[in-house]
């Protein structure tokens, strides 16, 4: 009799402790349910911010939906301080002295045609309107939330007089640049050949850029960043795009890439933050480079940005910065990639060009006519210049300066090859 009733405590026991473990399943179920619907809810609310409403929208080649949107509605009036901003149409006054274009005869640039971007083939936004790439599910659910989605991550701006170079790759980051640093800045320029470099992960990326630089490299740092990049996570594709980047702490919760949170105020309507440039440029052959200028405007205090001569696309108020609002304390051109090492080895992502410095024109990539601008508003060559590369065996830079070009430099490398690994 008592061993029929420890039997009958036994399956009892078992039975409960199936129960439970089907009430363990449902639960984690329902939990792993709930947490996707909240992730798909967060993701449609984040698409309803980006994605304003347009008055004409044009399909690109390259899978882009272009959208133009009436320039008062764009992202940047979404910032609680610019709900009464008067945008401001133009700069007071651009920089005096640019470098003359037309005297770069010494080396030649071949073109078949001017650099545009992919989508204008299809049509152009109107007057009065501003051209937003249009963000799509795939690309906020590639982040790692939606709330990280177009922020680059902490800790990626080059470090050159730092004593421990190993503090700067703790993210993986790795340059080829050169800087200038020790005066007050008021903006740069440069002409910069654009390429479309190989990437090894998708979680990789490899850019070429400037840099405009207030603070230390602490937690307060304040960067405006605009030139050109190959980001499949970003941007789903493998395609050379414009872009730009700013930040006023240091990456941690400010700032973003081209018009993906509020920040940038845009004016132009004839180019898009983060849409494909074409053609680009080929080893050995026809050679395709874009004009950068960012500066600060005396009267207003406003950060603009020039692409090429004729495109004045827009600024970044001088409120969204603490140490900028004055002028910055660095300046950097260069390269940089993501090195994952997610086999163990270097990656394999190419910078620039994906070949070294000493292969010269048509087969290195190059920053050329590098140019700062001063408290009296004038462009002028950069003094003591410096060179910084993590690991020149990988990546490298070598700097020069001629009549035609002024002060310039080839850089880049392959990533991973017989000397780094």
């Amino acid at each position: 009799m008592a061993g029929a009733q420890f039997s009958s405590r036994g399956r009892t026991s078992r039975v409960l402790a199936v129960l439970f473990c089907l009430w363990g399943l449902i639960s984690s179920s329902c939990a792993a349910r709930m947490s996707i619907s909240r992730q798909k809810l967060e993701v449609q609310k984040h698409l309803k911010r980006l994605n304003k409403p347009a008055l004409k929208s044009i399909e690109s080649s390259d899978g882009d939906t272009i959208d133009c949107v009436d320039i008062s509605q764009q992202p940047a009036f979404d910032h609680p301080f610019l709900k009464d901003h008067k945008i401001q149409m133009r700069p007071n006054y651009h920089p005096e002295g640019l470098f003359d274009e037309n005297k770069a005869t010494a080396k030649p640039i071949e073109r078949s045609s001017p650099i545009t971007q992919l989508w204008h083939q299809n049509g152009r936004c109107p007057e009065g309107t501003i051209p937003i790439r249009r963000t799509k599910k795939d690309d906020v659910l590639r982040a790692s939330s939606a709330k990280r989605y177009g922020r680059k991550k902490h800790r990626s701006i080059p470090q050159p007089r730092s004593a421990d170079p190993d503090l700067i790759n703790q993210s993986g980051h790795q340059h080829a640049i050169a800087y200038v640093e020790g005066d007050k800045y008021y903006g740069a320029k440069a002409t910069i050949n654009v390429w479309e470099p190989k990437i090894q992960q998708a979680n990789e990326f490899s850019l070429s850029q400037l840099w405009i630089l207030g603070g230390s490299f602490g937690e307060d740092l304040n960067s405006i960043e605009a030139g050109w990049q190959v980001s499949p996570d970003l941007y789903g594709d493998n395609n050379t795009r414009l872009f730009t980047y700013w930040t006023s702490d240091a990456y941690q919760a400010t700032g973003c890439y081209n018009l993906l949170c509020s920040g940038f105020i845009q004016v132009n309507s004839q180019i898009a933050m983060g849409a494909s440039i074409s053609p680009v440029s080929a080893y050995r052959n026809s050679q395709y480079d874009i004009s950068i200028l960012v500066w600060k405007d005396p009267k207003e205090g406003h950060w603009w940005m020039q692409f090429g001569n004729d495109y004045v696309l827009g600024y970044w108020p001088s409120f969204l910065f603490s140490y900028l609002a004055e002028s910055a304390s660095m300046i950097e051109w260069g390269g940089e990639v993501v090195n994952s090492q997610a086999d163990g080895k270097h990656t394999s992502t190419q910078m620039g060009s994906g070949h070294f410095p000493e292969e010269g024109f048509g087969k290195s990539s190059y920053f050329r006519n590098v140019q700062v601008v001063d408290d009296s508003n004038n462009l002028k060559a950069p003094k003591g210049i410096g060179t910084f590369t993590e690991q020149s065996n990988c990546y490298d830079v070598q700097t020069g300066s001629n009549g035609d070009w002024g002060h310039y430099f080839y850089y880049g490398g392959p990533g991973r090859n017989p000397n780094c690994a």
